[in-house]
């Protein structure tokens, strides 16, 4: 799950770019109006951590990158341009230690991928998405659909599975979760699948029932492989910002979330939230997602999206 040519790379990039174009827009444009007079006096830093704010990074990344940017030593009469290349270095600087892509081990068979997320968070279509991807890779895929009592999720997953030939296991509607999950599992090690990917339900609005059955999951598939799951990743619709924190720190209360995946930044003028998660919860970001295409989710790249929120091109 690591970057392949340069050409898809570039392809990406602009798309990327491009699902970014508001939360890019809003920060430039602040930033512009900021630095009309090229002067980065108190009132010019403290507009530009004002800047940083409103596109969604918090009170406490802003300040921090303030301060980094203060200790470059910028020349006085800073373009708009420099102090954008500055901002993407440090953002990009702050992302790196969460470029972590999943890892597979060749020993399991399979490696079981819990994902969790709130209804509406995209959690659905990246699981089909992500299956197409790691089938392209030469892994043997199933996807498990444990979200139950969403007969639309599972017929949507279905769909997915089905557009790119994955293995597709489901039971009854309303039928234990747990269940669905252990079947599932106990199929794919019998017959050599390389990853699980088992879908979970998204229930906030009750979080002793979302633990309870999250819990349940992990301790039936345990019966099958006590090491399983061996990775749970969360599922963040940007467009909540930084509400996409409190989902975060609920899921790690349910569930011993190991990494995220970050949908939709191309519906969102709230990109710069992915600043916040990284800085804030310390979880790898494996997967962004800026569109429907199912092309359109790929590894994180720490510099590429910095450089995109702050509507730079890429670096050479």
């Amino acid at each position: 799950m690591t970057d392949t040519s340069q050409e898809p790379k570039r392809g990406w990039f602009a798309r990327l770019s491009q699902g970014l174009g508001r939360s890019a827009e809003k920060l430039g444009g602040n930033l512009k109006t900021v630095l009309v007079g090229g002067k980065l006096d108190d009132d010019a830093w403290h507009a530009i951590e004002e800047a940083l704010i409103m596109a969604d990074l918090g009170p406490d990344v802003a300040e921090m990158l303030v301060e980094r940017l203060k200790a470059r030593r910028l020349p006085g009469g800073a373009t708009e341009r420099t102090v954008r290349e500055s901002l993407a270095d440090e953002m990009a600087t702050m992302l790196y230690p969460m470029v972590k892509p999943l890892t597979l081990d060749p020993a399991r068979k399979p490696t079981v991928v819990l994902v969790v997320g709130v209804n509406g968070s995209g959690k659905t279509t990246t699981i089909g998405k992500l299956a197409h991807q790691l089938q392209d890779e030469g892994k043997k895929v199933m996807v498990a659909a444990c979200d139950t009592f969403r007969a639309a999720a599972v017929d949507q997953l279905r769909q997915w599975c089905a557009r790119s030939g994955v293995a597709f296991f489901a039971k009854e509607q309303e039928a234990d979760a747990a269940s669905v999950a252990f079947d599932a599992l106990a199929k794919a090690r019998a017959e050599g699948y390389d990853v699980l990917l088992v879908d979970t339900a998204g229930r906030l609005h009750n979080k002793e029932a979302l633990m309870s059955e999250l819990s349940k999951i992990s301790r039936v598939m345990a019966k099958v492989d006590p090491t399983a799951p061996h990775a749970t990743v969360l599922v963040l619709d940007a467009t909540t910002g930084q509400n996409a924190l409190n989902q975060v720190q609920t899921f790690r209360d349910v569930a011993n979330v190991t990494g995220l995946i970050v949908t939709k930044l191309d519906g969102s003028a709230k990109g710069g939230a992915v600043i916040m998660l990284a800085e804030k919860c310390a979880l790898p970001i494996h997967w962004i997602g800026v569109g429907e295409g199912i092309d359109d989710l790929q590894p994180f790249r720490a510099s590429s999206f910095a450089r995109a929120l702050l509507g730079l091109d890429e670096a050479a």
